[in-house]
């Protein structure tokens, strides 16, 4: 393999995490000391990204940051913009730190999200956290702009392709798909008509399992078929809100 990376061409990564608490991004720890290890000059948080090598193509560089942040290898991978205004690395503290590691202050980024289950990954806490993305702490360069348009796109995607299910558990109950679409769309459904919705998709499979919960009554467990959603010709909304 060759090593060698580009100099004005990185990729970065918006992965999403979905729990019982909500929506959650995956940060990378950004430091710089130059005069003392106690005292950095730069500490904040950043999305996981990183400059593409040359022998790699995008998707394949994207994969690989992915998979040296989380060690997880499935690859949800949504391309979603490109980001090329050369203003865009302004700030003292980000032009310090793109000189310190000999990157061009012009570069161009290819931004990709991930959607995991949060928890499928684990992650090095030294050099990686996950926050709710409404408590998202102070973020390097103009990752809080990638972010939001990453989000945004999200919350467009997943009502017309089965997105959220690479956030779902194999087996789920239908308040637990419900919930998840309240989260990243930031909004409260209505639990009647979101159950009578979504049980007429024939790709959502109900199974002779159940799963016991705060209810009285254990919760019925379903699953997403790809294959069935394949098949179906002509693909409408998952829900409509």
């Amino acid at each position: 393999m060759d090593f060698r990376k580009r100099d004005n061409v990185s990729v970065d990564c918006v992965i999403f995490g979905l729990d019982t608490d909500g929506l959650n991004i995956l940060l990378h720890k950004r430091t710089l000391n130059m005069y003392n290890d106690n005292y950095p000059v730069i500490d904040d948080w950043v999305i996981c990204g990183g400059r593409v090598y040359i022998s790699k193509t995008l998707e394949a560089s994207a994969n690989i940051i992915f998979q040296s942040s989380t060690g997880y290898n499935v690859f949800n991978r949504t391309q979603f913009r490109t980001y090329g205004n050369p203003s865009r690395i302004k700030s003292d503290k980000d032009l310090l730190w793109v000189r310190s590691h000999g990157v061009k202050t012009q570069s161009m980024t290819i931004a990709y999200y991930f959607t995991q289950p949060k928890d499928c990954i684990t992650v090095n806490e030294k050099h990686f956290k996950w926050f709710p993305i409404k408590g998202l702490p102070e973020l390097g360069f103009d990752h809080s702009k990638i972010i939001k348009d990453a989000h945004e796109d999200l919350m467009k995607k997943i009502m017309v392709e089965p997105i959220i299910f690479n956030l779902m558990p194999d087996k789920f109950t239908l308040n637990e798909l419900q919930f998840a679409f309240e989260s990243i769309l930031d909004i409260e459904l209505d639990n009647r008509n979101f159950r009578k919705k979504v049980l007429k998709k024939i790709y959502i499979v109900p199974l002779n399992e159940t799963k016991k919960g705060n209810a009285k009554k254990p919760s019925k467990l379903y699953v997403f078929s790809r294959e069935v959603y394949n098949k179906v010709t002509e693909k409408d909304f998952i829900v409509n809100v």
